[in-house]
Formats: C-alpha cells, structure tokens, sequence
C-alpha cells in the first residue's frame, strides 16, 4: 500500500513535460513499464521545450562570430543572446562575465587556471570532485566536513583567519550537496570569504536546476552549473562572474576566437593579443546549441515560476522521505540533520544489501533508475558511512557480490520533469524489495551488479 496521500495539494503545479517521460523498458520479470528515472543529480532529462525550441532553431545551425552569411549571423545572434539570457537568469552584475564552457567540471577547472599566483584554495572535503579537484597548483586547504550550518561557517572563518592576510584567496562551495541534497548556508560562508579578503565560487550544479540562483543576492564572486542537470543536455556549461581574473589570465584554451590578433615575430615565434572578454576563453566553434538549449532552460524555469516548482518539488521531498523513514531498515545519508532544508536529492543505505545489488533490482523488476556508488564524491561518502574518509572507491560500485556489504551507497534525484506516480512507485518497490526479497538472482559483471542470465 502507497505512503501517498489520495488528494494532493492542489496549489501544486503538474511536472513540467520533459523528453522520455513515455519511454517503456523491460522488465527481467517480464513485461514492461514505463521507465521512472529518478537519477536527476546525473543527468536530467531535457525539458520538452528545450528540445522543441532546439529542433526549431537545428535548420539555421551555422558558425558564430566570424561569418558574413545569414545563418551564421543569426547563430551569432543567437548565441550571444543566449549569454544575455544567463546573466539575466543569475541576476549578474553589469560588469560580470558569462563563459560557455563543457560542464561545472570543465567551469571550476577553467577558473582555477585564472588564479593568481600564491593563490590559498579552501574547499570542504563534502564537495564533489568537480569542485574538488581542480586546484592543484595552488596552496589548497581541505577542511572537514562540518555537521550543521553554522558549523560550517565557523570552520571556514577559522581557516581564513589563520591565511596570509595579504595574497589572494578563493573558497569553493557546493550550493547544495550532489549526495545529501542539502542545503549549503551560502550567503553566510560568502560574508566570511569577504570579510577576510577572500573571493568565492559557487558550485551550483545541484542547486540551478532546484532553486533561483542570484549571484547579486548570494554575493558570490562566480558561479558554475551545468546544462545537463539543468534539462539542456547538449554539453554546454557555465562559469559566470567577476572578470578580472579572467582578463588577465592565461586563457584555458589557445585557438581560434580566442586571440584578437597574432603575429609573426622576426626569430620565428609568434605573439598572440588575446581577447578581454569571455571569447578568451571560448576558443575553438562554439557549442551554440548547447548555449542555446541552457538559455532555453532558464527562460522555461522562470516562466514556470520558481515559488510553485519549489513547492511541488518540496512535496515530492516530503513523500520520499516519510516513504523510507517507514522502513526502518533504510538509513537515509545527512551531514545536517533531519530538518536543514534540501533539494530532490536522497542518498540511504539499505541493512543487508549491497547498494549496486539493491539499484540493479529497482532497474531490472521496477523500471526504476536510480545511482548507486560513492557518487563522483568520495570522501564525504565515506565520512557520511562511517568509513575512512581517505579510503579508495571507484565512482561506481566496487567489487562486491550481491549481499555483501558495500561501501556505497543509492541515491534516488528527482526536479520540475518527475510525476508523483515515480516517486510512488520507487517507495513502493523499496518497501517490496526490503520485505520480500528480490524476484530474480544478480551476479557482479565488471564491477555493476546485473540480473543474471
């Protein structure tokens, strides 16, 4: 029987029509369903207007900036409005810059290449590696994983206060987390960037795509989020802020659109006169569409209205959570507590089963994807299971047979595109497979736990 109450709020808005929500799959049991996909912290799908507003402008593609013909003028056009649209989209400062990039990863990595020399980097080991990773030619300090907001703060400005007052300094945080689904306090770690001189990026990859993201209002320094959580997966991102660091640097990558003028020097070498504006660090044809399709996401999300997607999401939240709470084998992963506000992000673990094992049953006998694994964040995983946070793990699931115990765990993401009959029925099959027992027999193939054949 459903955790789910009959009548729903009826303030709540429906989802938004996403690609794919007709899609059926088979079942290993037999038969077939139509498929719930509950992975949105990975990819999420694109927004019926999205593609619709892709496949109108697909006979026009041409290339940017450097065309004299009409399709490449309206390209241009289109694509430079599309950065206006962004700005809009993250209440930018006049003076701020919008890059089109690859993802949050390919973001974060291109502003580490800006820093200055000497920068100090301090980031949380809960963020994900995207935020992570890059900083590795700069004096980078990890602080542990905090446990409640305000710790969070504290921990930072205690890190901040012992810094070399007079060089330059950068904080990365997450806005909210890719496995918890909380909340970061944002605003306050950003007043305590500033008050101690320091600049600050945001990783907004798991919170774009779930709240409105003002980098006025957050008073962030920049911010980074992805197309494809954000329903626009055609390979497109953002790095969008303050453009002083990005003017003076290096650009990431050395091509065409990047450099204004380059010439010949009389030993043979060349000297390169590079772009000030975001160009410097577009070289190489741009992915229009996926600017395209990012800009298209935002206007769609703001027109839908964010108070009611926020709220409809906050119901799904709601249900999901009460549906596991009553399952006293699930053990729902948090750093803040029951209560810290969150996005349609859950990871838990299940008493007695291999986390991959239990993932490929919701696949295979309920249509139901979901993620298993350490998530692409690692040690806050391992802090969050209770394990050596310095402990290796692939991002999928290690090799453990179904019943064997895992140091991993599943993860169930949902957003504006998942109907309340998903989330209905992943509860459900969660409450089945904890009390019956999978239908069919797995085996570990190359690392994924799969049906057996």
């Amino acid at each position: 029987m459903s955790v789910f109450t009959a009548a729903a709020d009826q303030s709540v808005c429906a989802p938004l029509p996403v690609l794919g929500r007709d899609v059926t799959v088979p079942l290993v049991t037999g038969g077939e369903v139509t498929y719930a996909a509950l992975d949105y912290a990975a990819s999420a799908p694109a927004l019926q207007r999205v593609w619709d507003d892709v496949a109108a402008y697909a006979p026009y593609y041409g290339s940017v900036h450097r065309g004299a013909g009409y399709l490449s003028q309206l390209s241009t056009d289109l694509f430079e409005n599309a950065r206006r649209a962004v700005a809009e989209f993250l209440g930018c400062r006049a003076d701020d810059q919008v890059v089109f990039t690859r993802s949050t990863t390919d973001s974060l990595n291109l502003l580490a290449r800006t820093l200055p020399a000497d920068c100090q980097v301090f980031v949380f080991e809960t963020e994900h590696h995207a935020s992570l990773l890059p900083w590795q030619n700069a004096h980078v300090t990890y602080l542990n994983a905090p446990r409640t907001p305000r710790q969070a703060v504290a921990t930072l400005e205690r890190a901040l206060a012992d810094r070399d007052p007079h060089g330059p300094a950068l904080v990365c945080v997450t806005g909210a987390s890719n496995v918890t689904g909380e909340l970061w306090p944002v605003r306050e770690l950003a007043a305590a960037a500033h008050a101690h001189g320091a600049r600050i990026v945001l990783d907004a990859a798991q919170l774009a795509p779930h709240h409105p993201v003002d980098i006025r209002d957050l008073d962030v320094d920049w911010v980074a989020f992805s197309g494809h959580k954000l329903y626009a997966p055609f390979g497109s991102g953002v790095l969008a802020g303050r453009a002083d660091w990005l003017r003076t640097a290096e650009p990431y990558l050395a091509g065409g659109g990047a450099s204004r003028k380059v010439t010949r020097r009389q030993d043979g070498g060349v000297d390169v006169e590079w772009h000030e504006s975001a160009a410097r660090h577009e070289a190489g044809s741009p992915n229009v569409i996926g600017a395209y399709s990012i800009a298209s996401a935002c206007k769609a999300l703001t027109e839908a209205g964010w108070d009611t997607l926020v709220a409809r999401e906050q119901h799904l939240i709601a249900e999901v959570r009460a549906g596991l709470a009553a399952v006293p084998q699930v053990k729902v992963l948090s750093l803040f507590g029951d209560d810290a506000p969150r996005v349609g992000v859950i990871s838990f673990v299940v008493e007695g089963w291999n986390s991959s094992h239990f993932a490929a049953a919701l696949s295979a006998e309920y249509g139901i994807g979901v993620r298993d694994g350490l998530f692409c964040a690692h040690p806050l995983v391992r802090t969050l299971l209770g394990s050596d946070p310095q402990s290796q793990g692939e991002c999928g699931a290690p090799e453990a047979a179904p019943g064997e115990k895992s140091l991993n765990a599943i993860r169930v993401s949902f957003g504006a595109g998942t109907p309340d009959e998903h989330v209905e029925r992943f509860v459900d099959a969660v409450k089945e497979l904890v009390t019956e027992g999978a239908k069919w027999t797995y085996r570990t193939e190359d690392g994924r736990c799969v049906p057996a054949v």
